[in-house]
């Protein structure tokens, strides 16, 4: 059985974490996913959306995924790859971290996985920031809209 590890924020799921997912999915048998705590958010990206808990169920909840599980928010990020054991790590196409560096840094702790960048879903809404200014923009519009009607 080959088991693949894939990880991320999935603040405000869109098809490019689908994607992500499924592509995933396709390198293996089994798919478990981490989900970043919200510390971990904060400290590397921005302030979350969506409590841990609740981007954690949705994760659980999509059909590529077999098991979800929460993060760490120690600062060895390689902890919890240990308890999962993984023979793939999948890591996104913006995440910041280069795999042959990875696959260096887990040998050297026994851990023998391969590590894939998953090639980036070229959509307008691939994004959670882009989610964000269109909802933004659109309630802009919006709000100019109904001052115009009113006048």
């Amino acid at each position: 059985m080959v088991r693949v590890l894939a990880t991320g924020v999935f603040d405000i799921i869109h098809l490019g974490h689908l994607h992500y997912l499924e592509e995933s999915k396709k390198l293996g048998d089994e798919l478990v996913v981490i989900v970043a705590t919200d510390n971990t958010v904060r400290r590397r990206k921005h302030e979350p959306i969506t409590p841990e808990a609740m981007r954690l169920e949705l994760v659980q909840g999509l059909k590529p995924v077999d098991r979800a599980v929460l993060g760490k928010d120690g600062a060895d990020i390689y902890e919890i790859v240990t308890e999962i054991e993984p023979d793939i790590i999948t890591i996104g196409f913006d995440q910041p971290f280069e795999p042959e560096k990875m696959e260096a840094d887990l040998r050297s702790r026994g851990i023998e996985a391969k590590v894939i960048r998953m090639a980036h879903l070229d959509h307008d809404l691939d994004g959670t920031r882009k989610i964000i200014r269109k909802v933004i923009e659109f309630h802009s519009a919006d709000k100019r809209l109904s001052v115009v009607e009113r006048r």
